[in-house]
């Protein structure tokens, strides 16, 4: 039996496959994934790799987040919680979960958009995702948080068939959400 790459959406998963995902997740980014961290990964669709001893691997997730720029509401894909187990990286897994989240964004969303670690940044460059070099914000409860700090790890993707927005037309602005906004 080989690695074999499942797809699920959130509801659709059992708590002790979840709790797999979460201590992966734990692992792969060295104790500094928090709970706000989990919760914005969750409510989408999962695309994981479990390997020949039926242990997770790898794991991400794309949620739909809306994002408004140059006037208009977009549904975005989100991408979300990715990681790799530490004994099985550079083996290409990484590629092979955003592979099938890619399929997500592509066939559901205007665009995808992402916050890279230094570490994700080759892995989504080499899939094609592109450095959105515009301003960047959130919609709060007082108004529009301005997120200079986001501006040179936000990638995007372009859906199916859509271009990407144009940084010259204005701020992308995302929805609201505990923890870190993006």
């Amino acid at each position: 039996m080989s690695d074999r790459l499942r797809t699920a959406h959130t509801y659709e998963l059992q708590p002790a496959i979840l709790d797999e995902f979460r201590a992966l997740l734990d692992g792969a980014f060295h104790g500094d994934f928090g709970d706000a961290d989990w919760e914005h990964g969750l409510g989408g669709v999962h695309a994981y790799i479990e390997d020949a001893e039926g242990r997770i691997a790898a794991h991400g997730s794309v949620v739909m987040r809306r994002v408004v720029h140059a006037g208009r509401a977009h549904r975005v894909g989100y991408v979300e919680a990715v990681g790799v187990r530490a004994d099985r990286r550079r083996q290409g897994l990484g590629g092979r979960v955003m592979a099938a989240l890619e399929e997500v964004v592509d066939g559901a969303y205007d665009f995808g958009a992402l916050s890279a670690s230094d570490d994700g940044v080759p892995l989504y460059r080499a899939h094609g995702w592109q450095l959105w070099n515009g301003a960047i914000g959130a919609y709060g409860p007082q108004g529009v948080v301005p997120l200079p700090d986001e501006e040179d790890s936000t990638y995007l993707r372009p859906g199916a068939g859509r271009p990407l927005p144009a940084p010259e037309a204005g701020p992308l602005l995302f929805d609201w959400r505990d923890g870190d906004l993006l």
